[in-house]
């Protein structure tokens, strides 16, 4: 059976590791020999539903193998913010790089072009950050950690507003009536059971938050 994914850097399989971010496929492979797939990996780092969208759009143009998967997982970057403008201009008006009804409403196109074409989506919620974690990451060169805070109100609020977008992909799960594969529920909500599977830029997975991964997509696709 073959299986797209269409993805940011969580479904690449990007680590921090000793200041440097690296790439891990084991999942991948591991995946393709236990259920028998061959997995074209589409993931980019940094990548938005706004990204992805031309590559859907020009792979739905082509037929479908039998029984064809397309694997979706989006969002992360979507609810990212300029930290720097923000760092900047605190007091300012700042936006998202997809606000919530663009997102909404670029993701069912998505799922509909998929679907349109034959194969079956499957839509993945996103894993949670490490607020702190992730703050203390963009600050490190030099960005205002007080002036972000006082834009932000409280520090929460960066997983508080990236669990929105997440919530928007049950959302469109439930509309259209698409499998879901709750990554998120598999993690811990409590930020200090979280540290281990986070790398320390608090937002992409550890090895043992892959694994986790790993084991959440074999139980959704068994």
């Amino acid at each position: 059976m073959n299986v797209t994914v269409y993805g940011d850097s969580i479904l690449k399989g990007v680590l921090l590791e000793g200041g440097k971010y690296v790439v891990n496929r084991d999942w991948e492979q591991r995946l393709g020999e236990m259920f028998h797939l061959t997995i074209r990996n589409c993931a980019r780092f940094g990548c938005t539903i706004l990204k992805i969208l031309p590559l859907i759009r020009r792979d739905s143009g082509a037929a479908a193998s039998e029984g064809e998967i397309a694997v979706l997982e989006m969002g992360g970057n979507d609810c990212d913010f300029d930290w720097a403008a923000i760092s900047q201009d605190p007091d300012g008006h700042h936006e998202c790089r997809t606000p919530p009804r663009e997102f909404l409403s670029r993701y069912r196109e998505a799922v509909e072009l998929i679907r349109r074409s034959g194969r079956t989506p499957v839509l993945m919620t996103l894993p949670p950050v490490h607020s702190a974690r992730y703050l203390r990451y963009i600050c490190r060169n030099g960005l205002s950690m007080a002036n972000i805070l006082a834009w932000l109100g409280n520090v929460e609020v960066i997983s508080q507003w990236q669990s929105k977008y997440s919530r928007m992909v049950e959302q469109v799960a439930r509309e259209m009536n698409v499998k879901l594969i709750d990554l998120r529920r598999a993690f811990p909500k409590e930020p200090r059971d979280l540290e281990p599977l986070l790398c320390e830029d608090g937002i992409h997975p550890s090895r043992l938050g892959q694994k986790l991964i790993f084991d959440t997509l074999c139980a959704g696709l068994a």
